[in-house]
């Protein structure tokens, strides 16, 4: 598929709005214009990548009303639907999916261009200083690999219980939590999310076999 297989359906969606269309105006793919309302802008593509992003966001400065258009067979649109949605909406630019089929065309509007205003999520900004706040340092490298298990203050508590636990042997998570000053003690010990405790009796616990094998190498990596 060519990008100018897209022009003729297009033209007819619009043309069918009132709009008058006309193509390579100017270096933009295509010009659409009603009345005295801002001309549409059009930058037709097979697949989405940066230099038309780069691209349709340099038409801005022409028009407030400039679109991407891509055929419906656009993988990276199918891979990443989502992703791409909220990216050309936080860059105020628009997204069209044409359709070309012989027993009739077909363009869908995914979004219009306009202000983006994203909704603010309190719940996630508060987990996210939360973890900032309760984090022991700086333990992990920037840009790692995700792949890679991070340090969390999470595990950074489960790893305090767990060296309590080394050098005392079997207690009570009572006593444990008292100790260590860590109210989330009989939490951790119980949810046991890292497989590293082994409940011996009732509210007393050890290290596991996996803990006693995982929680040196993590002390070693994390110093």
């Amino acid at each position: 598929m060519k990008e100018s297989d897209l022009y003729f359906p297009l033209k007819q969606f619009l043309e069918a709005q009132n709009y008058e269309v006309k193509g390579e105006i100017q270096n933009c793919d295509v010009m659409a214009v009603r009345d005295k309302e801002a001309p549409i802008i059009v930058e037709l593509k097979v697949s989405l990548n940066l230099d038309v992003i780069l691209q349709s966001v340099e038409r801005l400065s022409l028009t407030s009303k400039v679109y991407i258009g891509v055929p419906k067979s656009c993988k990276s649109l199918k891979r990443r639907r989502k992703h791409i949605i909220k990216l050309l909406r936080m860059l105020g630019l628009g997204l069209l999916v044409i359709d070309v089929k012989k027993e009739g065309n077909k363009v869908e509007v995914l979004i219009d261009p306009g202000e983006y205003k994203p909704r603010k999520s309190k719940r996630r900004k508060e987990r996210l200083l939360g973890e900032f706040a309760s984090r022991i340092g700086d333990p992990n490298l920037g840009g790692i690999d995700r792949k890679t298990a991070i340090m969390t203050a999470y595990r950074q508590q489960a790893l305090a219980i767990a060296g309590f636990l080394q050098q005392q042997g079997a207690t009570k998570a009572s006593i444990i939590a008292q100790t260590l000053e860590q109210p989330k003690a009989r939490n951790i010990l119980y949810r046991n999310v890292y497989g590293w405790f082994d409940r011996v009796s009732l509210g007393v616990y050890d290290l596991s076999p996996r803990g006693k094998r995982e929680v040196p190498e993590w002390k070693a990596n994390s110093k």
